[in-house]
């Protein structure tokens, strides 16, 4: 799991806030979705095909605010997308614009709406030279399970009033981090949520909590990709176990594997990011949504 300690070690590491910004690009280039965004002036246009727009609406618990992005004719089925720990950014509306060119409504959610609007950290690279763990934390500890399952109950409802949001399909829903274990308590708060994927998801397994991911499979209706970082599965090898049994004694269709990245090789301005390993967990993604958001 992406932790102070781990964030501490890689600021150590002689890469630059340029140098993260190349890391990007490359992204770019290996998995059609760039990585970091010092100004407006650097983000690149819309993509051709797709529109987009910044959103915000009511939720029990406040103004919910995010990035919205589709195909610009035709209706789709939905994805909600939650971010990890440094909240929504250029990297995740890349990675938004990439999944909407494959044909879906994609909601980049801000997780710290309760707080506060909009972009926090640039990319990941300002996430440690601010002083991020300590800036979000008392946000951070808002989003409990319950809270999430408001917010997914609330999200979904808005998703499907939405001009080009299919309800003949199924909401799909994908978590990186922090926004792993989201993707199942919004699958268990809401039936409309047929698809949820989580990326180096921490937290999935709470032994002895009634409200542990890994117990509520159970009272969701969805088929899951549940991808796990090498070194999160050094740390914790019998997760993968606890996770492949619950799915098994819940009766839902999972895909739960150990991937060949560290934590957060799926985020291209994460210095984690894997070209490789990313291109493999986009495409058991696409896999997922086409078979159960059908």
């Amino acid at each position: 799991m992406c932790d102070e300690s781990k964030l501490a070690d890689w600021a150590k590491q002689t890469i630059s806030r340029r140098q993260f910004g190349a890391l990007g690009g490359a992204a770019a280039l290996a998995a059609c979705a760039s990585g970091t965004s010092e100004s407006k002036a650097q983000q690149p246009p819309a993509r051709a095909g797709l529109k987009e727009r910044g959103i915000s609406f009511d939720t029990a618990d406040g103004r919910l605010d995010g990035f919205l992005v589709q195909p610009d004719s035709g209706s789709h089925a939905a994805v909600i997308l939650w971010p990890d720990i440094a909240g929504i950014r250029e990297a995740k509306r890349n990675i938004a614009r990439a999944l909407a060119s494959s044909g879906y409504a994609v909601l980049v959610v801000n997780p710290y709406y309760r707080d506060v609007t909009g972009e926090q950290f640039a990319d990941f690279a300002a996430f440690i030279a601010d002083g991020g763990f300590q800036k979000v934390g008392p946000w951070r500890a808002k989003l409990t399970a319950e809270a999430i399952m408001r917010d997914a109950k609330s999200i979904t409802d808005w998703l499907d009033r939405q001009e080009g949001v299919s309800q003949a399909h199924g909401i799909g829903t994908q978590g990186y981090c922090m926004g792993g274990p989201f993707t199942v308590w919004s699958a268990a708060a809401s039936p409309r949520i047929k698809a949820a994927a989580s990326f180096h998801g921490g937290g999935l397994v709470r032994p002895g909590n009634p409200m542990s991911p890994s117990a509520l499979l159970e009272k969701t209706e969805a088929s899951y990709l549940i991808a796990i970082a090498q070194d999160d599965d050094a740390k914790a090898p019998g997760d993968k176990t606890a996770l492949r049994e619950a799915a098994t004694a819940a009766g839902r269709p999972a895909k739960i594997d150990v991937y060949a990245g560290d934590h957060g090789w799926m985020v291209p301005d994460s210095p984690a990011y894997n070209a490789a390993a990313a291109a493999q967990g986009e495409a058991d993604l696409l896999a997922l949504y086409k078979a159960a958001l059908a």
